[in-house]
């Protein structure tokens, strides 16, 4: 066995946020600079569960300090793996002891991907082997496509690439002009919007291919948590109410499209969500949609803003073209179902 340095694989609960600093200080600096992100409001709501010792998942620790780490959440009978990143650690080989703390068993290069490997590993070992976990999904937005998905695909999980896609905002001092059916009426978003914006996107996505990455869309109690984390616990940057719009049908008063947007950093904004109602689609709403919060976008400060969407959605990334958007990075989705033998 070659000597090197002893990386240990060990249960993320043990330790507090201050020691993870380092870790998650330059993990803002790849959101900041891969993706035009300000890291600071998640890595802050991140080192609270730390703090609260109750965040499943692993930590690499070597020579006493921290270099890495993963965690997931649990949802009932479903897990979500949240993160994983590292740090490139000294220009040497090392070993890697098992959670047990034995001898070190696998020696591998010294690199960030290669702890991310192991932390992802040591995270697939738990939750596929945890019988109350009939589901795992993921969504590694930072790490480029094909990173970790053979690692993924080992394990069982079936990967969706999804593209990350940005607008530069230049010239649009002027309200776009919204031309609507009379029956539909256009205004800003509501806190009362919750309920019925969940109502809406299980009905959008029903049948939808991000359905089959994000089981939230398939019930409106999912769809609605999904809200309650983008709009109330800043689950993907600082929501922005003056950005996000609904469309309203004047007669049942039922919201039939919606925008959602939030800020991420001080230049760029993101458009968490925009989805129609079957019924209501080719009446050209979601390009309006787009439309108007660019706009606000602008007015606020913004010089860009992105979103993303799944690579088999064809006709969304044509919409998003057509609007000035172009795909600076590609992601992959992870899925995993437990098989149940009747």
């Amino acid at each position: 066995m070659a000597t090197g340095v002893s990386i240990e694989i060990l249960d993320l609960r043990h330790f507090a946020a201050p020691v993870l600093r380092p870790v998650l200080d330059a993990e803002g600096e790849v959101w900041k600079h891969r993706l035009h992100w300000d890291y600071k409001s998640s890595s802050k709501l991140l080192m609270q569960y730390l703090d609260s010792h109750m965040l499943p998942g692993y930590a690499a620790l070597e020579g006493g300090q921290v270099t890495g780490y993963a965690f997931c959440v649990y949802e009932e009978t479903k897990a979500v793996i949240g993160d994983v990143f590292a740090l490139n650690s000294h220009p040497t080989s090392f070993d890697i002891a098992p959670r047990s703390g034995s001898s070190p068993l696998l020696q591998v290069p010294a690199s960030a991907h290669e702890i991310e490997q192991t932390l992802l590993k040591h995270l697939f070992e738990t939750l596929l082997n945890s019988p109350h976990v009939d589901r795992i999904e993921s969504q590694l937005l930072l790490h480029p496509s094909g990173v970790h998905s053979g690692l993924f695909r080992q394990a069982g999980f079936q990967i969706c690439q999804r593209l990350f896609m940005v607008q530069q905002l230049q010239g649009l001092w002027n309200q776009p002009r919204v031309e609507m059916d009379p029956g539909l009426e256009l205004r800003p978003w509501r806190e009362e919007d919750l309920v019925p914006a969940g109502q809406l996107i299980s009905e959008a996505y029903r049948d939808h291919p991000d359905s089959v990455i994000n089981d939230q869309y398939r019930s409106i109690q999912g769809s609605q948590r999904f809200l309650h984390n983008i709009v109330r616990y800043s689950g993907c940057g600082v929501f922005s109410p003056q950005v996000s719009h609904v469309v309203v049908d004047r007669r049942s008063r039922e919201l039939v499209a919606v925008v959602l947007g939030s800020r991420v950093s001080s230049q760029s904004g993101h458009i968490t969500q925009v989805c129609v109602h079957p019924a209501y689609r080719r009446l050209g709403l979601a390009r309006m949609l787009l439309s108007v919060a660019a706009f606000h976008f602008m007015r606020h400060g913004a010089s860009e803003i992105s979103l993303t969407v799944t690579e088999s959605n064809t006709a969304a990334i044509d919409l998003y073209l057509s609007e000035g958007y172009t795909s600076v990075h590609t992601f992959d989705a992870a899925v995993w179902q437990r098989s149940r033998i009747s």
